[in-house]
């Protein structure tokens, strides 16, 4: 091991699976992302439905 070459490998190890666990981390994030536009359409339909409601009552 006279090369010092050999001391970047266990940084490029451990630079990997820091990325891979940042990546597992934030995949709840991701995937709660890519969902944001149909949450928001959810509510909006919910709330439609009670403005329609009150409207009715009224």
């Amino acid at each position: 091991m006279n090369n010092p070459l050999w001391m970047l490998l266990p940084w490029t190890i451990f630079a990997i699976a820091a990325g891979m666990k940042f990546w597992r981390l934030t995949a709840l994030f991701r995937k709660h992302l890519g969902n944001a536009t149909t949450g928001t359409d959810r509510f909006r339909q919910s709330l439609e439905r009670i403005w329609q409601k009150d409207e009715q009552r009224a």
